[in-house]
């Protein structure tokens, strides 16, 4: 193979990692919508479904490990191609955890389907959306290499911490008020929970792309540009 075709070959590859990324991002939002809709409808065979699908994203994340691997040893690529490289390996790691807290959303369905119907709470859904779109904003973010996009990915994770806070506020009133609710209120804390965790993960990522851009590590509470900082 001549140095050219190489090249366009390593970058064929790439573009290939990229769209596999794309991939299992849709899968990992897919999961989360489908355990929401569990919650919502309490369908306990939906939540069930989320639990056995998980596995795909598991089998997806492997084939990237796989092509990362490949790249990096055949390729020995620098710079820029390398940190895109190690960062998709993580990304796959952020998208596989993504899966097990929708897996976790679907378990807590499963438990809520045998207790009394409980209320709907709109920071519920206000923090799926958020964090569904937060996700796949990320990802967008990874494919055109927008740190700045990046970062206002990370300016919106304050928004999930507290909704999951009010939440929590909420749900003790509850089960301060009237104990039956204890086990049901349990139950939508795991979903809050972990919806604040997905939000914490899509940030990673766009975290994960302002350093693919820029070489800058803006993790734990580092600038996010123009005088901003993150909390938590």
């Amino acid at each position: 193979m001549s140095p050219v075709s190489g090249v366009r070959h390593f970058h064929e590859e790439l573009a290939r990692l990229k769209s596999q990324l794309l991939d299992m991002s849709g899968l990992a939002e897919e999961l989360v919508a489908r355990s929401m809709t569990a919650l919502r409808q309490r369908d306990g065979e939906l939540a069930q479904e989320v639990i056995r699908r998980d596995n795909d994203l598991d089998a997806m994340e492997v084939m990237i490990d796989d092509m990362c691997i490949h790249l990096l040893a055949l390729q020995q690529p620098m710079a820029r191609d390398l940190r895109l490289i190690t960062m998709a390996m993580k990304i796959s790691n952020d998208l596989e955890r993504v899966g097990d807290h929708a897996v976790n959303i679907a378990e807590a369905v499963r438990h809520l389907v045998d207790q009394p119907v409980y209320l709907e709470f709109p920071e519920i859904e206000e923090m799926a959306r958020l964090a569904t779109e937060m996700l796949s904003d990320a990802l967008d973010t990874f494919v055109r290499a927008d740190a700045e996009g990046a970062r206002e990915v990370c300016r919106r994770d304050d928004r999930v911490d507290g909704l999951h806070n009010s939440l929590f506020r909420i749900l003790l009133t509850h089960m301060m008020e009237d104990p039956r609710r204890i086990g049901a209120s349990m139950s939508l804390f795991l979903v809050s929970r972990n919806l604040e965790r997905i939000g914490d993960l899509a940030t990673n990522i766009a975290e994960d792309v302002v350093f693919l851009v820029e070489g800058r590590n803006i993790k734990h509470g580092a600038s996010l540009g123009h005088g901003e900082m993150r909390a938590g």
